[in-house]
């Protein structure tokens, strides 16, 4: 790192995100200022109460804007790529986002001299996966590799916390719906807690064992899609009867969503679903970097009691 009397600088593209808010508050907890790269400024201002005035700075700076990338990495000790997409808005975003975005940022990175990049990915990743979203992942973990060799690849399961978009959008379901409706139930799920993979990229930025390496990050327990599911009914107190969906019926919603701006499911995330998303055996993963995972059940029931009967302020039925 540089000199005691210069503050180290840390840039986080996406770090106005689910992960991102909760990355930004440990590097500013660790003395970095912090520069949140993000496409849309004026959304990641509310970071700025994490840390000391003018300590957390969000400027406008997306990965697939190479020339303002580049301002925004110039002078960074540290920089961390959480930016990724879960469906695409237009044919080609999976490729430009998590491809050609991955490789941007650790090119530049490596040209303006940068100690230390973080790229988190996602179990799944592989360059010969039958699913955009896996393949892109792989391909951008290849290109973060050719240009950055030394950068440390994060690869979490299922990330879960109180503004997730995965154990929400069930619980909502549940008080909703008469039935849960249940797809590839029997797919595997490692999920992780949002503040585990916040300490893993913390570690990854300062461990001296780090650098060169892939970490799987997944939580304590390995849970079917059918169990998350029973899981969150028994969380939000909700008598509901689990329907499998036919595969076919499914697939025709997914055809019939993908104009949506929120699809509730794609053809993409289909083909992910036919694997399971849990760490690989022989993989080192948050033990390696020092950090006791928590479980679902620590940390779920708190934040999805909303969706209980009477929003949680009375017991559900017995």
């Amino acid at each position: 790192m540089r000199g005691s009397t210069i503050r180290k600088v840390a840039t986080v593209f996406g770090g106005s995100g689910f992960i991102g808010r909760y990355v930004v508050q440990r590097l500013a907890n660790m003395d970095y200022v912090v520069r949140v790269a993000v496409t849309h400024p004026d959304g990641a201002r509310f970071l700025q109460t994490q840390g000391r005035v003018g300590q957390i700075v969000p400027l406008a700076a997306g990965v697939d804007d190479a020339g303002a990338a580049a301002r925004a990495i110039a002078g960074a000790d540290l920089v961390v790529n959480l930016v990724g997409i879960l469906h695409e808005r237009k044919a080609g975003d999976f490729q430009r986002i998590h491809r050609e975005g991955a490789g941007t940022v650790a090119r530049l990175a490596a040209e303006a001299g940068v100690e230390r990049l973080v790229h988190v990915s996602a179990i799944g990743a592989d360059p010969e996966s039958p699913s955009r979203y896996g393949r892109t992942k792989g391909e951008g973990e290849a290109a973060v590799r050719a240009a950055f060799p030394a950068a440390v690849i994060l690869r979490p399961s299922i990330v879960f916390g109180p503004e997730d978009q995965f154990f929400n959008r069930f619980g909502a379901m549940a008080r909703m719906l008469p039935v849960m409706p249940v797809v590839s139930g029997g797919t595997r799920f490692q999920p992780v807690y949002v503040g585990d993979v916040a300490d893993a990229v913390a570690a990854a930025a300062t461990r001296d064992d780090a650098p060169g390496k892939v970490y799987d990050l997944a939580g304590p327990r390995v849970m079917t899609f059918r169990e998350v599911l029973r899981f969150i009914l028994d969380a939000t107190g909700h008598r509901r009867p689990m329907l499998d969906m036919p595969l076919g019926l499914v697939r025709l919603q997914a055809k019939l969503s993908s104009f949506l701006p929120n699809p509730p499911i794609t053809e993409d995330q289909l083909l992910m679903l036919r694997k399971d998303n849990v760490a690989s055996s022989g993989v080192p993963g948050l033990a390696e970097l020092g950090i006791a995972p928590k479980s679902v059940e620590a940390v779920v029931p708190g934040y999805l009691a909303r969706f209980r009967p009477g929003g949680g302020r009375r017991p559900a039925l017995a």
